[in-house]
């Protein structure tokens, strides 16, 4: 079955051009005009994809993001009409994949949309045996990273990032390095690496495990198994 893609925009002329090149993709659509229709509707279709406008009446995206956050990976793309960087950040932040600024070409956000959702399926797809640093397991197959035996509440981008440093443990990634690991497809900055790799620590810190991810100065980062 071809993937579903949620389109969460409130303007109509907009979300139905966005619906008829996602249809003509051979994707399924489902689409809402504010953010209380897009929870409901997202949690009555379990979309494989949100295209999320942060603009919105009744909850803003970024209020529709965190909650959708907290049920699970869902792939978003964050949609805005301010290209200030301030805002893309926080909504990368906040756990979204990617994001589109208006005015936008809608064969480029089918493009976005294309690479996310294969993003999202090569994590799925990857058979390799899971990934350990010290108290870390990455297990690639099932998309998920533990510590200590407990899983982590992380985003895809998260995710990414953290295993594509448990690859080479004690090796120090760039941050242009890792951005093409984690959203190599996306126009986002490098700082935003700061921004994900900021809320992994927060979350190893979380579970005791203060030793594991080390900032290199004038560099980016590496993980190291032992204190």
């Amino acid at each position: 079955m071809s993937a579903l893609i949620l389109i969460v925009e409130d303007e109509p002329q907009l979300a139905e051009v966005l619906e008829a090149y996602a249809r003509q993709e051979g994707y399924r659509t489902e689409r809402a005009s504010d953010g209380n229709l897009a929870l409901t509707l997202y949690r009555a279709a379990k979309p494989d994809l949100i295209l999320l406008d942060i603009m919105l009446p009744a909850r803003s995206g970024l209020e529709v993001l965190k909650a959708v956050r907290a049920d699970g990976p869902t792939p978003v793309i964050m949609v805005t009409a301010r290209a200030e960087e301030s805002d893309q950040i926080v909504g990368l932040e906040l756990g979204a994949d990617d994001y589109v600024v208006k005015p936008f070409r809608p064969r480029e956000v089918m493009a976005r949309i294309k690479a996310v959702l294969r993003r999202a399926g090569s994590a799925l797809d990857d058979a390799e045996k899971p990934l350990r640093v010290g108290p870390l397991e990455v297990d690639r197959r099932a998309v998920v990273a533990r510590v200590n035996g407990h899983p982590l509440s992380l985003t895809p981008a998260e995710f990414r990032l953290l295993a594509h440093l448990a690859e080479a443990p004690g090796r120090a990634f760039t941050r242009e390095e890792l951005l093409a690991a984690a959203l190599p497809d996306s126009e986002a900055l490098e700082r935003v690496v700061d921004a994900h790799l900021a809320s992994v620590r927060r979350k190893l810190e979380a579970e005791q495990v203060t030793f594991l991810l080390h900032t290199v100065r004038g560099v980016g980062y590496r993980l190291e198994a032992s204190p």
